[in-house]
């Protein structure tokens, strides 16, 4: 009779090695995602054509932030930090494309006040993110307003900046729903009647704006809510929602910028997906 070509007492320390190493891993892994969702965003810049953008505008610097998500976990301190590393930048425009909350103004308006300090050349632009509707739309809209963020809310504001002009025009997220401050995206009110000649940015919290904003021309929309994918397995289910998940991409001819977002949302974890301030720089194509 051959002799069995395993050892069960080996075959038992194995996996048992086996299941510690895994446990290890999953434990440091989870260590460095804390690390990195509790520590500074990190800064990114990135340059962008567009084909419209006259000479005279070459260089134009977007200071883009998302996802601040202030809440039980993340206060005053984050949004001081933020606004610091943003007023470093000596940005032309700063562009806040949603989900700055978690929670209510009597809750978190102390957290978000640091948000009046923000510096930039031209102005400080604001839209909401699906988060806002969680925690009292109407209120937050008008707070943000009162902290001197220009709140776009299906709208657009004509940039005039170098001897040049562009239209900045903002859009309420794709949650949004009913009338009034609370009301969804309306991309005809916020892009139709426009001079066509004319470069515009949006922006739109969730990339999936995209598929409609082309439909009107948009160059450039600048967007976040997917945290990066932030970890596994969030970043599979963005894949099948959002067009773009990070970073640049294109949708029917219209270029989308996706910030990874300065905060988190759920689980306080990021892996492979660092918290992000994003410049953008526009250049004359």
């Amino acid at each position: 009779v051959a002799a069995p070509d395993h050892d069960p007492a080996r075959r038992l320390l194995l996996a048992r090695g086996a299941a510690i190493f895994a446990g290890l891993t999953a434990t440091g892994i989870t260590g460095y995602g804390v690390r990195t969702a509790l520590g500074p965003p990190r800064l990114d810049r990135v340059q962008i054509p567009l084909a419209k953008l006259p000479r005279a505008m070459d260089g134009l610097r977007i200071a883009t932030v998302s996802d601040i998500h202030l809440g039980p976990l993340r206060g005053r301190a984050h949004t001081e930090r933020i606004v610091a590393a943003i007023n470093r930048l000596d940005a032309d425009l700063v562009a806040v494309v949603g989900d700055l909350v978690d929670g209510s103004v009597a809750e978190l308006g102390s957290a978000a006040a640091p948000l009046r300090d923000l510096r930039s050349r031209y102005g400080s632009f604001f839209v909401t993110g699906n988060h806002e509707y969680y925690s009292g739309v109407e209120e937050w809209v008008q707070e943000v307003d009162r902290l001197g963020l220009r709140v776009l809310q299906n709208r657009r504001q004509e940039i005039q900046a170098r001897g040049g002009v562009l239209d900045l025009a903002g859009v309420n997220d794709l949650t949004g729903a009913g009338t009034g401050l609370a009301a969804g995206p309306d991309f005809a009110a916020a892009l139709g009647d426009r001079d066509p000649s004319r470069p515009v940015v949006l922006l739109a919290h969730q990339p999936l704006a995209a598929v409609e904003a082309a439909r009107y021309g948009v160059d450039l929309q600048l967007s976040g809510h997917t945290h990066g994918g932030q970890m596994v397995p969030f970043n599979l289910a963005v894949r099948l929602e959002q067009p773009v998940v990070s970073g640049l991409g294109e949708v029917d001819g219209t270029k989308v910028y996706v910030t990874n977002g300065a905060g988190f949302w759920g689980p306080p974890v990021r892996v492979g997906a660092e918290p992000q301030i994003s410049l953008v720089e526009l250049h004359s194509a």
